[in-house]
């Protein structure tokens, strides 16, 4: 059976909370350049946050006077965006984790004729990823269904060694659907929960559409 843990960095007090606060006022989130670094920052923050749980391995550090015994990094870091949505966060993963690689899905949400949701996957670039450790971010976590696919996509390149899943707002039904499909040990790193998730499949109070926010409105996918 699956071992899920979730964490809701908004219910601690931190500076990610102004950055979520500005996400979603209507009176700051009209600036596109001011969207994109909150979730850059929110990114930034999950990443900080998310390396306390890697593994580390003791240096030797040479300094112009010596040699410093310290802890580096000993996991190798693959980050994971769903296009487009996603790009503002994975360059703030990016900023912590600089010498990570990269793996880059374009996926969109579309709907049946009954009214049903699915997610339609178009486009990969994945590396590698046995036993590596597998950051996957999507801002919004909605109905949890693109997640999910991509997840389970990206696990066709190999089986990580953890593997973390990373929104700034979720609702408690995508959170609830993510909990009940996957079937792999995962660390589910939150910015905050919403509870109401619309006939539009919007989270409510949410932010409205992060992807429109960042880069402008689309005509077509999602």
């Amino acid at each position: 059976m699956a071992k899920l843990m979730v964490k809701i960095l908004g219910n601690q007090p931190s500076i990610l909370n102004n950055y979520l606060n500005e996400l979603r006022d209507t009176s700051i989130q009209s600036d596109p350049l001011r969207f994109r670094r909150n979730l850059e920052r929110i990114g930034e923050c999950i990443g900080i946050e998310l390396s306390k749980t890697l593994n580390y391995q003791s240096h030797d550090v040479v300094t112009p006077l010596g040699v410093k015994k310290a802890l580096e990094l000993s996991d190798q870091i693959v980050l994971g965006t769903i296009l487009r949505a996603s790009l503002p966060m994975h360059h703030g993963l990016l900023n912590i984790f600089d010498r990570a690689e990269n793996a880059f899905l374009a996926a969109y949400r579309a709907t049946k004729e009954d009214g049903s949701v699915y997610t339609e996957l178009s486009y990969s670039a994945t590396p590698n990823l046995e036993g590596k450790v597998l950051i996957l971010a999507d801002p919004m976590l909605a109905t949890g269904q693109s997640m999910v696919d991509c997840l389970n996509l990206m696990l066709k390149f190999g089986k990580p060694s953890q593997i973390h899943l990373i929104a700034a707002i979720s609702s408690q039904e995508g959170l609830n659907f993510v909990k009940q499909n996957v079937d792999d040990d995962v660390l589910i790193w939150l910015g905050d929960v919403d509870e109401e998730l619309n006939d539009k499949f919007y989270i409510v109070p949410g932010l409205g559409d992060a992807g429109d926010l960042a880069f402008g409105e689309k005509l077509g996918g999602e």
